[in-house]
């Protein structure tokens, strides 16, 4: 890894753990149908900076699949009461609004820096080296929440919530460490999409997954099947479908193109052209 793309790597990093704290700190202060609001604008966000940074191009089966995927995370907000919550000001519940919206146009904002960066990284990215740049952005977006905790004294509560935790001490500490497991799972993969595709999907890809968890919650959980659950998984899995089959359409439009100009070309010996 270049001196160049190791920098970006660390900006990246902090970047998200500025972004976990403030939606940490915004969730806790708002119900969850409000939150299921705002996530929903994420994508939006999303496809807005990725047409700023890396000039990604839209067309009617990604506005398509933009809509619907919003629209159905959306939906799930109508399941619950938007209520404030009790014992909870109007001031905290404002701010929770606001750092859940931050939240929520920064993660938007990450996603085509990352791919950014890949653009402008000036040396060949391969997969070892995409687990180079998450390695550095987890690293530094580790440090920035460790030394977070360390001023709010947060590690000496630990043990204290270890012990009050209703499931014992034992999967207090099991739930934490594969809590942080499943975390860079999610993040590598979210890079990986980006490396193999663009920001756009990996957006979409986040969204679809607001749904597919409440029908999981349903089937593990015994949680109420509602009528805007169902609503909302068949408009975000018609919206993910709407996306890709946009883009199987494209490339079959686009491989004539590409094997016409290639007939065209005229042959070199000993050299390759890549198209």
């Amino acid at each position: 890894m270049k001196p160049r793309l190791f920098i970006a790597a660390a900006v990246i990093g902090i970047l998200t753990g500025v972004d976990d704290y403030i939606y940490a700190y915004g969730v806790a202060r708002l119900p969850v149908s409000t939150v299921a609001l705002i996530i929903a604008s994420q994508l939006v966000f999303t496809a807005v900076f990725a047409f700023v940074l890396v000039k990604q191009k839209f067309t009617s089966y990604s506005i398509n699949a933009v809509f619907l995927l919003t629209m159905g995370a959306g939906v799930l907000g109508l399941n619950t009461s938007s209520d404030r919550p009790k014992n909870e000001s109007y001031r905290e519940y404002v701010l929770g609004f606001v750092m859940t919206v931050g939240a929520a146009a920064l993660y938007g904002f990450i996603l085509p820096l990352v791919e950014l960066t890949y653009k402008k990284a000036k040396q060949e990215i391969s997969y070892g080296l995409v687990l180079e740049i998450q390695a550095v952005m987890c690293l530094f977006a580790t440090a920035f929440s460790t030394i977070g905790m360390l001023v709010n004294n947060d590690f000496k509560v630990i043990p204290k919530e270890a012990r009050e935790f209703v499931l014992g001490e034992t999967k207090y500490y099991t739930i934490a460490i594969m809590s942080a497991i499943v975390c860079q799972c999610f993040y590598l993969g979210v890079i990986g999409i980006i490396f193999c595709s663009s920001s756009l999907v990996s957006g979409i890809v986040i969204a679809v997954l607001l749904p597919v968890t409440e029908i999981l919650a349903v089937i593990f959980y015994k949680e109420s099947f509602h009528a805007e659950k169902g609503v909302a998984l068949a408009l975000s899995l018609w919206g993910f479908l709407s996306y890709f089959c946009g883009e199987i359409k494209q490339s079959k439009i686009n491989k004539p193109a590409i094997h016409l100009l290639q007939s065209e070309m005229p042959s070199v010996p000993n050299c390759q052209i890549s198209v």
